[in-house]
């Protein structure tokens, strides 16, 4: 910013004539010689100082005031995403669930017990969200990431997971029939407790995967999965899953 600054008094127009080398340009110094005095006239007008001091003044308020209201415009930017959640609850499509999702995941908002169910989620980025009984029924989440959620007593029934990232998510205890998880990647994810009586795991990545006291594993699809944990699949069959390679 550029502060007030005294000017120099303008030389003696005599002393100014004498060095224009062209008389058809006198009327152009002239003009400019008295814009000159105006200037300096100005300079020394210490009421335009004050001005240009309170305009300083006015923008480091105005800075002051921007980062003091943060606070309150991160609080209104959440409520405005929980409206786009809650308004579209229960029904299909997407209703920019996915932004207002990713958005509030993404500032370490609790998604504790949303609601999502038959939503439209293809692609959203939820790594490490926060999601405890989270309602995921029926909804379409293909190719989600979801690597280090925490999804402990959640409700994924008939949901469609094909694809999606799972890696490290904690699954204890969820619902999981009914749900399509072929081809998506549970390498470590946490299932302890959990039924899956009816889901889809063709060709998903099961390295790591902690599968102690399943609920249910009746219909249970296993083909073509990947690295599974010892005894996991023998187990899965044995009590009334099954290897197809198409449903």
């Amino acid at each position: 910013m550029r502060l007030h600054t005294e000017r120099s008094r303008p030389e003696p127009w005599r002393e100014r004539r004498a060095k224009v080398r062209h008389a058809w340009t006198v009327p152009f110094v002239r003009l400019e010689y008295g814009l000159e005095w105006v200037a300096y006239a100005l300079s020394n007008w210490k009421f335009l100082e004050v001005l240009e001091y309170l305009s300083s003044l006015g923008v480091l308020i105005a800075v002051i005031f921007y980062f003091a209201e943060a606070g309150d415009r991160m609080k209104q930017k959440h409520y405005q995403a929980w409206q786009v959640i809650n308004s579209a609850q229960g029904k299909g499509g997407n209703g920019g669930r996915i932004e207002a999702l990713e958005e509030l995941n993404t500032d370490k908002v609790s998604l504790i017990g949303v609601d999502l169910s038959s939503a439209f989620l293809r692609g959203v980025r939820l790594k490490k969200a926060s999601l405890a009984r989270a309602n995921f029924n029926a909804a379409d989440a293909r190719e989600a990431t979801m690597e280090g959620a925490n999804l402990p007593y959640a409700d994924l029934r008939s949901a469609n997971l094909r694809g999606a990232r799972l890696k490290n998510a904690s699954l204890q205890g969820s619902t999981l029939d009914g749900a399509d998880f072929t081809g998506a990647e549970l390498a470590e994810a946490d299932l302890t407790g959990a039924s899956l009586e009816d889901a889809d795991f063709r060709n998903a990545d099961l390295e790591g995967m902690k599968w102690g006291q399943l609920a249910s594993v009746k219909g249970l699809n296993v083909y073509g999965v990947k690295d599974a944990p010892a005894g996991f699949v023998d187990w899965v069959i044995a009590h009334g899953g099954v290897r197809k390679k198409e449903e």
